[in-house]
């Protein structure tokens, strides 16, 4: 919950969005909500768009593998058994990384950039077709890290891994 609250405090300033709501959801989901709050014009999309990677491989390392499985955008309108199949995989991950690395301990959030044609501002020209790379770093087990690029589109609003 504390991350949950560090999260909602950090966009909610940031983009000076409407008080968070601490609870119930899952924190993807009052990343939505927020992300929703606020006007197209005031968002950072690259930074919110890594945020929300982030927020995703947290989830997937706190164990809530079917919350990083809805995270993805080709989750949607799946096959019960491709999606179990998606999950299987993720389980998978986390047990090589546990072989090679004694595990991810944590996700650090470096930097998002987008990769949608930008206005001379560096806002996104067709919001309704917003793509990002989400740049994290992996700190492991054994006390090595590596940066990850998350390749991440906004579908209806809602950020997504591709």
């Amino acid at each position: 919950m504390k991350t949950l609250r560090n999260i909602a405090n950090s966009l909610r300033d940031r983009y000076k969005l409407l008080p968070s709501l601490y609870g119930r959801g899952l924190e993807v989901g009052l990343l939505f909500f927020l992300f929703s709050c606020s006007s197209e014009e005031n968002l950072d999309h690259a930074d919110l768009a890594a945020e929300t990677a982030k927020v995703y491989y947290e989830q997937l390392l706190n164990g809530d593998i079917t919350a990083f499985v809805d995270g993805t955008a080709m989750h949607v309108d799946v096959v019960p058994t491709y999606r179990e199949q998606l999950e299987t995989n993720m389980k998978m991950f986390l047990g090589q990384q546990e072989r090679d690395h004694k595990g991810i301990k944590s996700v650090k959030k470096v930097k998002g950039t987008l990769t949608c044609p930008t206005d001379a501002e560096g806002q996104p020209k067709d919001t309704a077709h917003i793509t990002a790379n989400a740049f994290l770093i992996f700190n492991y087990g054994d006390n090595t890290s590596e940066q990850v690029v998350v390749p991440m589109v906004r579908v209806n609003g809602t950020w997504m891994m591709r």
